[in-house]
């Protein structure tokens, strides 16, 4: 398998519920207006406490310094495991369980905090600038690593990175065991042509701006325990939805693609206090029980707390 270094450098952030009106203009462009911008990696989570924005380095500077806005202080780079010239090809268990014994555990091991973000086309695993020497080290027996500058792919060299290399440690310690919450609701994870987005664009404007607001109708117990969870990404033309059936009836049919089968997916939502970026082997001690089962599950890291969407069965 390969394993390739992408050419963006992101930023991880954090906007407040109560600071949303300020952002608004920048992310309607992120989104929208792809030719007023030169970025290439965006992707926005919804959760009840805030908003995730996952950028590179030409989206973060449409957001303006702000009280309402948290900024992850690393620079991350995301990686992409590539099996038979194909990202996410695989009719056997798909998402983090593919990449969970052959990746996300081996840097827990050696003390690599990763930041997940699974689309419908494929998974990231995002690791700190500053760990890319460790990363390589660890998994240049398992892949063949390529880094990408320009658009175009060099094989990376295990000699490349060997001055001044140091391991992060002799072994990760245990991680702590957090406590998980399931809730009631159904998620879909689908996909839709770039190009069709000004179709959509008061719903998913409605979606991501104004849910937070009581739909006319609703019953004010119809919610109970589910959990508010919308997630948007565009990344290098590709669009990534995950949301769930009450989110999905909203937006028309015919325009959203899902996989043949139309999996509807349970959350497993991970961690009782927000879990910050420096603890190592959350995502393997959540992945791996699921890969030795063949579980197929889809993983999105958050500002604070991680989420695995798992196959309904």
């Amino acid at each position: 398998m390969d394993l390739h270094i992408l050419d963006h450098r992101l930023r991880v952030t954090s906007i407040c519920k109560n600071g949303l009106v300020n952002f608004t203009h920048p992310l309607i462009k992120l989104i929208f207006l792809r030719k007023r911008t030169r970025c290439k990696f965006f992707s926005l989570t919804e959760t009840p406490e805030n908003f995730t924005v996952v950028l590179d380095e030409e989206g973060f500077k449409e957001l303006q310094p702000s009280e309402h806005l948290q900024v992850e202080s690393s620079v991350w780079l995301p990686l992409n495991v590539i099996s038979n010239g194909n990202a996410s090809n695989s009719s056997q268990a798909v998402g983090v369980t593919k990449i969970a014994k052959s990746v996300i555990a081996p840097l827990a091991q050696q003390h690599v905090s990763v930041f997940m973000l699974s689309t419908y086309q494929t998974d990231f695993i995002l690791v700190r600038e500053k760990d890319l020497a460790v990363v390589i080290h660890t998994l240049e027996a398992e892949f063949n690593i390529y880094r990408e500058v320009g658009g175009e792919y060099s094989a990376v060299l295990s000699q490349d990175v060997r001055n001044g290399f140091q391991k992060n440690g002799k072994e990760a310690p245990q991680p702590t065991v957090h406590p998980v919450l399931i809730p009631p609701n159904q998620f879909c994870v689908m996909s839709l042509d770039p190009d069709t987005l000004p179709a959509i664009a008061t719903t998913l404007i409605d979606a991501l701006f104004y849910s937070s607001s009581p739909k006319e109708g609703a019953l004010p117990s119809q919610d109970l325990d589910c959990i508010k969870f919308f997630s948007f990404s565009l990344i290098d033309g590709y669009v990534s939805l995950v949301m769930d059936t009450e989110a999905q009836r909203q937006f028309p049919a015919d325009l959203l693609f899902t996989s043949s089968s139309g999996e509807l997916w349970r959350m497993v939502r991970i961690g009782g206090q927000p879990l910050g970026f420096d603890e190592c082997g959350i995502v393997a001690q959540i992945s791996q029980p699921l890969a030795d089962s063949d579980i197929s599950a889809y993983y999105i890291s958050t500002f604070s707390f991680d989420h695995a969407l798992v196959s309904k069965p």
